[in-house]
Formats: structure tokens, sequence, C-alpha cells
């Protein structure tokens, strides 16, 4: 029997991720190989290890399914023995996953040789633009794979964004009935406008507790809603449920908690848009808080050594250059505690008596990011590696 899988081309790219951090890899993985496929007409195959992570992120994906059709990428399950098939053009190996070795060979086979590209993680670190696009042989065999950054600057591969996703942003903070319908859609009335409401998508953080009481004894109402995640135990314990879940509600003084069932891609972006502050984690998250023009604290997922605390501080020191004065000093603290475990709580008020600045900050920030689209950039450098080994060929 013929294993083989076959991908039309010209256009095909071969996406391989390998779970680690439960959504953030899955979700920048899925994010690209659905805009690959909408936006710039490739026949996309996403290799995913972890299929019940996908599933969470995108409901119509089957977890049990070996191969399926899935918003017009083909996603097959990331498995042993892998199966025989023909690279594509593209292959994007993202975040330093190791590729099957039959998948290697298989590349060298080729007439053409596939661009390899190794997606890396986002960062802000002053060296990300020295190493964007270097090139990285391979010590045994005829194949060259490249390092594409995502990045802040201009000279690094930016971020994904789809067409249009501001103007549907803007649009929707306009429109009090697309709102109405969302807090429907949550089984929920409309906030009153004097409450601040707050999105918690976090990884477990011994500062919760000191903030959920500032919080509750602050002067503003508080609406925090909490998708189903890795924080959502400490929650309940604050509020003494063993089984906190999709659902329940907690209130205390000021503060009304709502946990909300996970939300998928689709629907995140406009639980960011309606809350006027958003906690995000990872990196997914991280990108569309920035997109959605609020003030936003991001927890960077933790690394041996401190060594995200680097990358959390080349962040904002990159932020801040147009954020002077308190609200700059707010923003740094409050993250930084947040990200210690540590002070958040003491923090806070701080950062809420600047959400004017830091409201126009964000919206400024999001706006100067439009101008270095990922998907674009990867898609050009591509290109132009096709044609210097083309060049190179005519050459000989």
């Amino acid at each position: 029997m013929n294993n083989t899988h076959q991908m039309s081309k010209p256009g095909s790219c071969d996406i391989f991720c390998n779970i680690v951090d439960n959504y953030g890899d899955i979700g920048v993985c899925w994010r690209l190989a659905q805009l690959l496929v909408r936006e710039h007409g490739l026949a996309v195959r996403l290799w995913v290890d972890d299929l019940a992570s996908l599933a969470k992120l995108c409901p119509e994906a089957d977890a049990a399914a070996v191969q399926q059709q899935c918003n017009g990428v083909e996603v097959e399950l990331w498995r042993l023995p892998f199966p025989e098939v023909q690279p594509a053009e593209l292959v994007i190996e993202a975040f330093a996953c190791k590729l099957p070795q039959s998948y290697i060979d298989a590349m060298v086979a080729q007439v053409q040789e596939p661009v390899w590209i190794n997606l890396e993680y986002l960062s802000a670190e002053d060296w990300v633009e020295s190493h964007h696009k270097l090139p990285s042989p391979h010590p045994a065999l005829p194949l060259t794979k490249y390092f594409f950054f995502p990045g802040f600057t201009p000279n690094t591969g930016g971020l994904l964004l789809e067409h249009g996703l501001i103007a549907r942003r803007d649009a929707f903070q306009r429109d009090a009935r697309q709102q109405q319908a969302f807090w429907q859609s949550l089984g929920m009335e409309t906030p009153a406008a004097d409450t601040l409401k707050v999105s918690l998508f976090a990884y477990e953080n011994g500062a919760l507790p000191g903030l959920l009481d500032t919080w509750a004894s602050g002067p503003q109402p508080v609406l925090c809603l909490v998708p189903e995640g890795r924080i959502l135990p400490g929650v309940g314990r604050h509020f003494g449920d063993a089984e906190p879940c999709a659902g329940k509600t907690y209130a205390r003084e000021n503060l009304d908690v709502q946990v909300l069932p996970f939300v998928e891609q689709q629907r995140y972006d406009l639980l960011l848009w309606a809350c006027d502050v958003n906690f995000v984690r990872g990196e997914d998250s991280f990108v569309r808080a920035q997109w959605a023009g609020k003030p936003f604290v991001w927890q960077i997922y933790p690394q041996h050594d401190a060594v995200h605390l680097k990358k959390l501080e080349a962040f904002l020191m990159l932020y801040c250059r147009a954020l002077a004065g308190p609200a700059g000093k707010a923003m740094q603290d409050l993250w930084q505690t947040w990200n210690i475990e540590s002070g958040a709580a003491k923090a806070w008020p701080a950062f809420a008596a600047e959400f004017d600045e830091l409201n126009r900050r964000a919206q400024d920030w999001a706006r100067l990011l439009t101008e270095n689209n990922l998907a674009l950039n990867l898609l050009d450098f591509s290109r132009e590696i096709g044609r210097m080994r083309a060049l190179k060929i005519e050459g000989q």
C-alpha cells in the first residue's frame, strides 16, 4: 500500500508543531496556517503532535482523527513512525522542533530544495535583529535552514495580522449592538458603563489572591472574566471552591468574577476588544492583546534561571520609550510584580490611575505594528531564497 500523501503545487507549505505550552505553540501555528491558506492561497499541511489542544482552539477539529481538513488546512497527526510524504516547497519548523529524519531525507531527495525555515519564538531582545534570516547549513546534508524571528521592529519578521482585523476591531468597539450580542453570547447582560471589565488568561500566579482582594475593595466595580485554564484553580481557591468550572460566578464587595468556557481563537479577539484591560500569557494571546489596542498585562512563559524576565524587560523598554512618566512606571511595576508573583496588588492602583495614557499608548502601538506583517514577510523571504537559488544554478 502506498502511504504517500500528495500536496498540490505550487504554493505548498508544511508546518510542524510540537506542543510544549498547551496553547501558545499551537495558537501561533494554527493562526499562521489559516492565514496562509485564506489570504495567500497556499496548500498548507499542519503536523501537530497534540490534537486535543488544537481542538480547544478550533472546535471543528476532531481530536481523534489522524488526518482531517479544518478551515482549509490539512491537519495531520504527527506520529511515529512518520508516514512517507512528499515535502512541501516551504517547510516551517516551529520553535526549533526537530523534524522527522525520514522527512529530512525526503527533502534531500527533492529536485528543488525546499525552503526550510525555523520560525522562532517572539522576542524584543536586541540580538534578534542580527540573527533574523541567518542561514544554518545542515552539518551533513545538502540542506540549509534559515532562522526567522517575529518581532516588533522593522528589521524583524513582524507579527501575525489578518487582513481587515483592525477595521473589524474598530467597528466592534463603535457598535453597541455588536457588543451587546457578544455579552449575550456569554449569557450576560451588558456591564454597566462604570464597570471595569478585565479578562484574565494566565498561568498559575502567587500574586492572584492579593490582586483579587484589591479589586474587591477598590472604589470601582470590577467584572473579571476568566476563561478556563491554568489560573482557574487559583481563582476557585480564593473563593473557597475546590471545583471551579465554566458557568460559575463569584462575588465579593466590588468584584464579580465570571468563569467562561475555554475561548476559541475566533471569539478570543472579541473578548479582548470588549474588555478594558487584558491579562494575557505566552505568545499568541500576547500578540492579540496588542492588536486589541487596550491596556494589557503580559505573563511571560517562565523559564529556567529567570531568563524570561530578561525578555520581559526587553519588551517593556521598547514599549515604554513613548510612555514616559507615571504611566510608564506604573506599567513596568505591574508587569514585573505580576511576573515575579509578588506585589501586583500594590502596583495595581497606580496602573489603574493611568488608564487614559495607557489606552493612548496601546492604540498608537497597534498602529505601528501593522506596518510589519509576519506572513507577508515570511513569504517574501521564501521567494527571495528561491530566486537566489535559481540564479546560483544559472551561474553554474
